[in-house]
Formats: C-alpha cells, structure tokens, sequence
C-alpha cells in the first residue's frame, strides 16, 4: 500500500537491464561494498530501497523505479549477501539528494489512476494470448511449459505480473513500470503477447510443414 507520505528520502539501486513492478520477487546478490553498506544501512531501518533501472550504454538511470522491501537475506562470511525483495510502490525521482557512498533520491510515489472501464475483459484477453504464448513455445520447443497457479486474475496486478515475466526487452518493460493506466498497460501487453503468438504459430506451422 502507498505509504501516507507523498514525497521521502529513498536509497536507490540501480541495476542494469532490470526493471522491478509491484507484487514481483526480485533476488539480489549484493557484493559491492557501497551496496553492502547500504543493505546493512536499511535492515537497521524500515528495509526499504529503491531500484532503478540502469542504462549501461546511456549510462544513466531510469527516473521512474520501485520501492523494493527486503523479505529475507543470508549473509556470507565474507560479508557478501544474498537477499529477496518484494516490490512495492512505483515512485518517480525528484532529485538526487547524494551519491556517495550510495545515491539517495528524493521521490514521490505513483500510482495508475481510477477508471470507469470494466477491465475484466481485457485481462482476460491477456489470459488467454499469455497461455497460447506458453503453448505453442511448448509445442515448438518441446519441453513442457507450465504457467504458475498463483497468476493474478485483478487487472491491475496481473498487469504488473505479465510485465515482470516479459524477457530481453527492459526498455518495454520500463515503459510498462512508467505508465499509470492500467488499460494503457494491459492493452500494450496484449499486442506484445499477440504479436509473439503469431510469430510462434507461424514458425510451429512451419516446424509441422516440414515433418510432413
């Protein structure tokens, strides 16, 4: 739940070609010492930090990210750590109040907002374009792919879910995390998801045609 204060201090995570939503588990592997200090910093506050999507080539950092909450961590003799998070709320970035030894951003939270629209319809559009995705992938690859059980069917976290499982396309995904209508979200994913299931029905038709 967005917390009662509209704008805080957060410290920031920047990960390249990572982009984290709401409701998601994210694994780390934090390793360097800035990062180390950080963690050990927040797990004696509220545990919370945010990440940020990192643009190596650009070399700089997305301005809208998500809070992530630290659930459970394992530290390594030799102080290396291994944590999970949980991601929260969606904030964007006001300024950068320091950079060192980690940054630390003033932000304020975002959120989609209210609409009218029965939206029911169309995440169950997305369902569906997401379970032909996984079985043509199955039949083309031949391994069994399976979709997990706990997918949620509310609009807006199912937006959240399919944009966490899209693969190798951060930039969309960040544009997914930028967006605050949840229709705008469920309706881009639903033309990604189609356009992938019809490349993969053409080359399983393809992969048939040949056999015969």
């Amino acid at each position: 739940m967005p917390s009662s204060v509209a704008v805080r201090e957060l410290p920031l995570f920047p990960l390249p070609e990572v982009v984290l939503f709401p409701g998601r588990p994210l694994p780390l592997h934090v390793f360097e010492f800035r990062y180390r200090i950080m963690m050990n910093t927040i797990l004696q506050s509220d545990r919370r930090f945010g990440v940020v999507m990192f643009d190596p080539e650009a070399k700089q950092a997305a301005s809208v990210g998500c809070c992530a909450e630290i659930r459970n961590y394992h530290r390594m003799p030799d102080d290396r750590m291994k944590i999970m998070t949980m991601g929260q709320q969606r904030f964007r970035v006001l300024e950068y109040v320091r950079e060192k030894p980690y940054y630390v951003g003033l932000v304020e939270w975002i959120e989609d907002g209210p609409t009218d629209r029965d939206l029911s319809g169309l995440a169950t559009e997305v369902s569906q374009t997401l379970q032909d995705v996984v079985h043509l992938s199955s039949k083309l690859t031949g391994q069994e792919i399976e979709l997990p059980d706990d997918i949620p069917s509310a609009p807006l976290d199912l937006s959240f879910w399919v944009a966490q499982n899209l693969y190798g396309v951060a930039d969309e995904q960040q544009a997914l995390l930028e967006m605050q209508s949840t229709v705008d979200r469920l309706e881009r994913e639903a033309e990604i998801l189609t356009t992938t299931r019809n490349q993969l029905a053409a080359r399983t038709a393809l992969k048939d045609a040949l056999k015969s």
